[in-house]
């Protein structure tokens, strides 16, 4: 009766110990993936700031020419 126990208890620690090992790879899978992702996240944003800072400078080196003002129109005059 007892190794009927003991096997039991083997079995269900065998268990215990696959699911543990399951958990373990999908949390160093899950943090990889945030690696990746948070990578990824940093290197568009420097080529965003980067392409930001050479547009403010291209800018800041060719300013806008200032607007014309509208044309208008000369009004006709209105006969009675």
């Amino acid at each position: 009766m007892s190794s009927d126990k003991d096997a039991a208890r083997q079995r269900a620690q065998n268990h215990f110990a696959a699911s543990e090992q399951r958990d373990s790879l999908v949390k160093q899978m899950i943090a990889a993936e945030r690696a990746a992702v948070d990578a990824k996240t940093a290197k568009l944003r420097a080529l965003r700031l980067a392409k930001e800072e050479a547009d403010r400078q291209a800018a800041a080196a060719n300013p806008p020419a200032p607007a014309a003002a509208p044309k208008t129109r000369k009004r006709a005059s209105a006969k009675s």
